[in-house]
């Protein structure tokens, strides 16, 4: 084990369990554990287990299941403090829930079978940035490895965020040219053309979310030359027709508000040593009544086409506040009624 030194003690009883752990720097233990211990007890509060600080050992004790949990939690966050990360609450969380999957989850293309975590990560110079649950680790390892990936699920699941950083990742490598970032012009039933000022101040408010990731992954300076060099690319879906998106990262957001056309149109731009990323949530679409959404069309057709992968969140993948993750729940039981399908399921 990389982050510590550890020992695995029987306390007597046969489902309970006595980890010892020894960190080698105590300054990065200090930051493991947090502010007044905050870190350690987010940790007992999720898994359930009594963990005890003494300088920089620390002493699980609870059932087998929970303090081995808890030790893969731990492991998993001094790595990330090792690399000069540092660590917020929703790390901690997500380290928990990377903790407690099952055996069975933890194979390609999530998590490879093993005592010691290994999530899936994204580096820039700027940032590393961490799976904080099964699905984000599936579709971090989908970006890796495949050319079309359709990111799918409930606001706050990282989806976006997640493909804008791995495309900077690809332009600071060299792997790729260009970044291309499109969102159709469809929100709220506004129309571009009744919006104040010139094309781009119409549609930068469409496009802040992507923006927003961008200088979280690379300095300011960097990615605003890189927009007037056209290195990246912001654009409205309806500039794309025509195009071929050669040597790019492509990343479409919000899709479902799509029409059958658009995504067609979009996705037949994909060109040589192209990465095209599309993202949405089927149950947000805003299109006029009796439109069907490219998005939710496209997952049909294109389902089991070799080289398209698709990675479905759900609202247990939620990792901003944790009461987004109960209204995304409220809303689909809703949704459930309102269909007859009932609050079950």
């Amino acid at each position: 084990m990389s982050a510590a030194e550890l020992k695995n003690l029987p306390s007597g009883a046969s489902d309970m369990a006595h980890i010892v752990l020894t960190f080698d720097n105590n300054k990065l233990a200090s930051a493991l554990y947090g502010q007044f211990d905050e870190n350690l007890a987010r940790l007992e509060q999720k898994l359930g287990v009594d963990i005890r600080s003494r300088g920089n050992q620390l002493t699980i004790k609870g059932s087998a299941t929970a303090a081995e949990q808890a030790r893969r939690a731990l492991d998993h966050l001094y790595a990330i403090l090792q690399k000069g990360g540092e660590l917020a609450q929703s790390d901690v969380d997500g380290a928990v829930r990377m903790a407690v999957a099952p055996d069975d989850q933890l194979t390609l293309p999530t998590l490879e079978r093993k005592g010691k975590m290994a999530a899936a990560q994204i580096s820039t110079r700027k940032r590393t940035i961490y799976a904080r649950s099964l699905n984000q680790d599936a579709y971090m390892r989908a970006l890796e490895r495949s050319e079309l990936v359709f990111g799918i699920g409930p606001a706050g699941t990282g989806k976006t965020y997640l493909a804008v950083a791995h495309a900077a990742m690809l332009l600071e490598r060299g792997m790729v040219e260009r970044i291309i970032l499109s969102r159709p012009a469809v929100e709220a039933g506004e129309r571009l053309g009744f919006l104040p000022g010139d094309m781009k101040e119409k549609v930068d408010p469409y496009l802040r979310p992507l923006y927003d990731a961008l200088y979280d992954m690379m300095p300011a300076d960097k990615v605003e030359r890189a927009i007037a060099a056209e290195v990246i690319e912001i654009a409205p879906l309806a500039f794309m027709r025509g195009r071929t998106l050669a040597h790019s990262a492509v990343i479409l957001d919000e899709a479902q508000n799509t029409t059958s056309m658009q995504m067609k149109m979009f996705l037949t731009r994909l060109g040589e040593n192209s990465r095209m990323i599309i993202t949405g949530d089927p149950t947000q679409i805003d299109l006029p009544p009796n439109t069907k959404s490219g998005l939710v069309e496209a997952l049909r057709i294109l389902d089991g086409v070799p080289g398209a992968v698709t990675v479905r969140f759900n609202d247990t993948d939620v990792v901003r506040h944790p009461l987004v993750a109960e209204i995304v729940r409220a809303y689909d039981r809703d949704g459930k009624v309102a269909r007859g399908l009932g609050t079950e399921g």
